[in-house]
């Protein structure tokens, strides 16, 4: 059967199916008879060794892959099974109240909990998460069921769930999952992201899939056409053998403008860049040709942990990727969280519109100790190479002001202190709201340059939800209304002699490209992987022919015209 859904992130792979399945294990409380107390703490004691044993492991693979930052967050982990308060609670409940040792654990769990909520601090709050996951990983391996659903993966699969959150995504084996598939999401979201930058093909929104593919099962998952084929016959098979070579040929074929530079047939210069996520993705930017970094986003370094990363934490992640760019450009965004991204430790309130609600600059404004952390860090890597910072989420000129306020304090702290940074470092702002589209001529004397992120800057003007699969079809970057918005915010920055980039999803986009290049883009940020299509397409255009395009386009009325007349005018450069 051929199920359709969105083409997420490119490529063909063909292999058994893993079902990834994160369920709360439901724990039963059983009184047991004084015999078999000692078999309980047996089985307790026999959960906690193997416990110990996997976050050993974890926390192994966590430093060589993310960094001695990130693995740190085990530590603590580590702490609480050797945590005498803790181990005797545990053991007190299975021998007085002869309680078997899963039900001990839940309840001692629980009682952590409620005593680490009840104090004010910060710090021990965040200690809850800890408590938690411990807790459900010694559970797990009392009752005998997988501790991590990533652990049962021992072979090449192509991943099906319901979603992936950015946790379950950067803890991503490259090396096993072939593919992705998702029941939600769409081609925006933060698995199509992630799952771009590690260059897994995927394909989201497919709906119930979980319903149709049970383990094991063989599917076909093309990323290119958005299309997921389970258990398919042998004519299936032997033409996405053929789809396959063909794919691969043409990527062999890309190779040779890797290192070439993104310059058009009549010498328009645009600067091909990376979106990044964390320094490991730093080899496929270098490998795939990449000038600089478009967009550091440095909410990753904040995720997957209990307390906020410390300035000197932050300051070594910035500066390992500035200085593995070797003097290239590297834009790094301050902190956008919210939304869709939530940090359990801040404790983000509920919202009924996230997205519209207290995230990104709002946050580091009205938290300006945290605000105040991440630009000292930013500033001290400034010292090792070119940085540029970008604020996101702006919508009024008060915003960048008050922003570069603090930015202004922060570089007198550092001279003070007689810490070295770049004294003229850039600052920009990310161009996501229509608001900060309308009024670009009211921001660009407040900035050195523009970012355009059409992800949110498509879902706010077409009020659309961009994770939403059932309204992903009116998610038009091609809509004239966009264009009319991404010309405006170039022409004024052109008209102040500053630049103005992209680095929202369209940016790789090789039929937007032709649009962009006329309308006179000065920077493309992008998923490594598509570097070299971007590249390919910019130097066999004219920067004159381009013109022609854009110029079109925006006369038309419909997004689905706009997409059309660029294929066909694609197929005369």
């Amino acid at each position: 059967m051929i199920y359709r859904g969105i083409a997420a992130s490119e490529g063909i792979v063909m292999g058994k199916a893993y079902l990834y399945t994160k369920e709360k294990v439901q724990i039963d409380k059983n009184t047991i008879p004084a015999e078999k107390i000692t078999i309980e703490m047996e089985k307790f004691n026999d959960a906690l060794t193997l416990t110990k044993k996997q976050l050993l492991s974890i926390r192994k693979k966590a430093s060589h892959e993310l960094g001695e930052d990130k693995a740190r967050v085990f530590d603590a982990h580590m702490m609480m099974l050797t945590d005498p308060v803790f181990l005797e609670d545990v053991k007190e409940l299975i021998k007085k109240e002869r309680i078997n040792a899963a039900y001990a654990v839940g309840k001692t769990v629980n009682k952590f909990v409620d005593i680490f909520s009840s104090i004010e601090d910060d710090y021990l709050q965040a200690r809850k998460v800890d408590i938690n996951d411990v807790g459900e990983r010694l559970v797990r391996n009392i009752l005998g069921i997988a501790a991590d659903p990533w652990q049962d993966l021992t072979e090449k699969a192509v991943v099906v769930a319901h979603d992936l959150t950015p946790s379950d995504t950067s803890f991503l084996d490259k090396s096993q999952v072939l593919g992705i598939a998702t029941c939600a999401g769409s081609k925006t979201s933060h698995t199509a992201i992630m799952a771009r930058s590690l260059e897994i093909p995927a394909v989201l929104g497919l709906g119930d899939i979980l319903d149709k593919v049970k383990n094991g099962y063989y599917v076909i998952l093309d990323g290119i056409e958005g299309e997921i084929i389970i258990n398919p016959d042998d004519e299936q098979v032997r033409l996405y053998l053929a789809k396959l070579k063909d794919y691969t040929e043409n990527k062999i074929s890309l190779q040779k403008f890797v290192n070439l530079p993104a310059v058009t047939l009549d010498g328009k210069k645009v600067e091909v860049n990376a979106n990044i996520g964390t320094p490991r993705e730093l080899s496929t930017v270098i490998a795939n040709g990449g000038e600089g970094i478009g967009l550091y986003r440095t909410e990753f370094l904040y995720m997957d942990r209990t307390t906020l990363p410390d300035e000197e934490e932050q300051f070594l992640s910035y500066k390992e990727v500035v200085e593995g760019l070797k003097g290239k450009p590297v834009i790094i965004r301050t902190l956008d969280i919210g939304g869709d991204k939530n940090i359990p430790y801040l404790h983000l309130p509920e919202e009924m519109n996230p997205f519209l609600g207290w995230r990104a600059i709002r946050i580091c404004l009205d938290r300006p100790d945290i605000f105040k952390t991440q630009l000292k860090a930013i500033l001290r890597a400034s010292a090792f190479g070119k940085v540029r910072i970008m604020y996101p989420m702006i919508s009024t000129v008060d915003e960048v002001s008050k922003a570069n306020q603090i930015l202004a304090e922060v570089k007198q702290e550092l001279f003070n202190d007689g810490i070295d940074y770049d004294k003229d470092i850039k600052v920009g702002i990310m161009v996501e709201t229509p608001a900060a589209a309308m009024i670009a001529d009211l921001l660009i004397p407040e900035v050195d340059f523009f970012s355009i992120g059409t992800n949110d800057l498509c879902q706010y003007t077409l009020a659309v939800d961009r994770v939403n699969e059932k309204v992903s079809h009116l998610y038009q970057p091609f809509h004239p209304g966009i264009l009319r918005l991404i010309k405006n915010v170039i022409d004024v920055s052109h008209k102040h002699g500053k630049p103005t980039g992209m680095c929202g999803e369209m940016a790789g986009d090789p039929l937007a490209a032709i649009i962009l290049v006329g309308l006179g883009i000065d920077e493309l940020s992008m998923s490594p992987s598509a570097m070299p299509t971007i590249k390919k397409i910019i130097r066999n255009i004219s920067y004159e022919q381009s013109k022609i395009v854009a110029r079109h386009a925006l006369t038309l009325s419909k997004g689905e015209d706009i997409l059309k007349y660029v294929k066909e005018s694609a197929t005369d450069f």
